[in-house]
This record gives structure tokens, sequence and C-alpha cells, in this order.
């Protein structure tokens, strides 16, 4: 259709179809789905004018045709706990940019309850979408106990640091079963403790995260583990959330055993917001970092190297875990055998960590 000036114009009545964008181009039906699909036997020259065409009409593609017509939705279920937190939110921002990069949509699903009720209702609603394929970021205890309380007709990918997958990963003659993902939390944990020691600390006091979390667990089992390697027995972690006040409130009182000489010389932190709070607190008191105390931190979050001073910490890899994520499921669906991963992040040394003081 064209103006009367010859130019493509957009019908009114309804959206435009495939046959507008062929008629305008001039082609047929069949090379415009060619264009669409990304064929190589277009030439260049039609395959411009098709483009020029769908540009002018606005034409899109419709989705729920082209997955009644080839029975695919090339959508995934993401399950997720509605946390406001670095890592839980990281997590999905990767997913979904890996799977937009493959061609896939991601639909969401936030759980506001952790039991096996909300959890068999998000997958209804996954079911009800036709999703190919649902990933779990599940963080906590009871999250992964409501992902054991059902078996999808498709693949599930769990990403957390789980103690063990929920069940073998594979394809059995009941379908598809449960797939594990994570950052390997207890290596990060241990190479922060590490290079503190390698500093000369003779010991490093662990503030940690919340223990219904698989991270907080794994990295305070990666502190322990680093610590007894060098012969050192562990003293008590300081337990907290993840806050930023509860890690002022923990620092504040590491605070003053440090004036009092009877403190740590080293503390690592379950995570950067929680390595800010004592940061704030150690500069309330005067307490010189790294002079006085070397502080590591967990994650390394947007602006953790302007911190005061800028924060040693351990940088987990959320694009790398999205691309391994959409992979493994993508590995899944074409019935490939897909084993456990987990992937290890890397230590990011700056300002915050010094060999100790002379005492």
């Amino acid at each position: 259709m064209t103006d009367a000036g010859g130019q493509a114009t957009r019908p009114r009545s309804r959206r435009p179809s495939m046959a507008d964008v062929a008629a305008v181009a001039g082609v047929s039906h069949q090379t415009v789905s060619r264009v669409l699909n990304d064929h190589p036997s277009v030439r260049g020259e039609t395959r411009e004018r098709v483009l020029d065409a769908i540009s002018a009409l606005g034409y899109r593609r419709n989705s729920a045709a082209r997955a009644l017509a080839t029975a695919r939705s090339t959508t995934l279920g993401v399950v997720t706990t509605g946390s406001a937190l670095f890592g839980p939110t990281s997590t999905l921002i990767a997913i979904e940019g890996a799977a937009r990069d493959e061609g896939y949509f991601v639909s969401v699903a936030t759980l506001r309850r952790y039991d096996a009720e909300a959890m068999h209702e998000a997958l209804e609603h996954f079911m009800d979408q036709g999703v190919e394929a649902i990933v779990v970021i599940a963080p906590q205890d009871d999250v992964a106990a409501a992902v054991e309380s059902f078996r999808a007709p498709v693949p599930v990918l769990v990403v957390a640091a789980l103690e063990k997958v929920p069940r073998e990963a594979g394809t059995t003659a009941a379908g598809p079963t449960t797939l594990s993902l994570a950052v390997d939390q207890r290596a990060g944990a241990r190479a922060a403790t590490e290079h503190l020691l390698d500093l000369g600390h003779g010991d490093v006091l662990h503030v940690a995260g919340p223990q219904d979390w698989f991270d907080a667990r794994e990295r305070a089992a990666g502190w322990r583990e680093a610590l007894e390697a060098r012969g050192i027995a562990p003293s008590r972690p300081r337990y907290c959330s993840w806050s930023a006040e509860d890690g002022y409130a923990a620092g504040r009182d590491l605070a003053e055993a440090v004036v009092a000489h009877e403190g740590p010389t080293a503390v690592f932190a379950g995570n950067d917001q929680l390595a800010l709070g004592i940061l704030r607190a150690f500069w309330e008191r005067g307490v010189s970092v790294p002079d006085d105390v070397s502080v590591v931190g967990f994650d390394d979050v947007a602006g953790a190297a302007y911190f005061v001073p800028p924060l040693t910490t351990v940088r987990q890899p959320f694009g790398v875990l999205g691309e391994r994520s959409v992979a493994m499921v993508v590995a899944a669906l074409a019935d490939a055998s897909v084993p456990t991963e987990r992937i290890v992040p890397e230590l990011v040394v700056r300002s915050s960590t010094a060999p100790p003081p002379a005492r």
C-alpha cells in the first residue's frame, strides 16, 4: 500500500502482515520469511528491500501465531525470589540478556512465598505460557526445597550454590530432571582469605551473611577451609543479614577492639554491602583501612572500586552465569547430556588490603 507520494503506508484497520510486506517489497511471502529467519540464500539487494518494507510498515512478528505454527514458544520461564539484593538481581539480568542473544524471550515469576504451593503456581503459570524450559534462581533453602516438590515436564535449571543437585541431572523415562549451575562461592571465599593470609595476617575474622542462604554458608565454609589449611583455628564468625546497616553495627564493635589492640588485623565480609558498613564504622572511629585493618568483600558491586578506600573483593561473573544458564537449557532441550557446572569467581585486589601493622 502506498500514499499519493508513492511512499509505503501502514494499513489503518489492522496490523501489517507478512503478505503486506511481500507486496510492498515486490517479493514472495516465502522470501519475506527467509529474511526474517536470516536465511543465507537471499540476495543482499532483496534483503534490503524487504527490511525497508518492514520498517516502513512497522511490521512485527506475531509470536503467538509463530508458536502455534512451530510448536515452539521460544520462551524461558525464570523463577526468582523478588529480592532486590545484588546477586539475585544481577543473575536475573544476566539470564535475560543471554536468552535474548539466543533468540529467547523471558517470562518472570516472582515468588513472595517460598513453599511448594507457590512454586506450583509459578509452574502452572509457565505451563500455560508454553515455556520451553525453566530457570530457578534459588539462593535460599526454602526455594530449593520448593523446587524439590515438583517434576516439571520441561528442563529445570537451578542457579544456586547447592550442596547437592536436587535430582540427578539429565533426562529419564519419567521426563526432564533438574540441572544445576552456580558460581563457586567456596572457592571465591578461599581466594579472599588466602590473599589476606599471604599478606602476613595471622588470622582473618569473617562477618558472615544469613545462614539460610547457600551463598553465605559456602563463603563461610571457604573461609574456614583456608584458615584450617594454614593450621589456624577459625574464630566464630559474626552472623548478620546482607545489609550495610548490619555491617556498620559489626564494624563499630570491631573498631573498639582494634583501638584496644585486641581486634583482628583482617576482616573478610560476606558481601560488599557488609564491607561498606564496616568501612564506615572504622572511619568514624579513626581506624585506618588498610593501615590498621585490611577488609575484603564479595560480589564487586557497581561502585566498589570507589569505596574509601577502593575495596578488594571477589567478582562474580554474572555475564558468564547468564550465558551458561541459557546454554545448559538449550543443550537439555536438544537431549544432550548436561553436567553440573561451577563457575570460579575472580579476586580483585584494590587498596583496602595490605600487610598487617607491626604491634
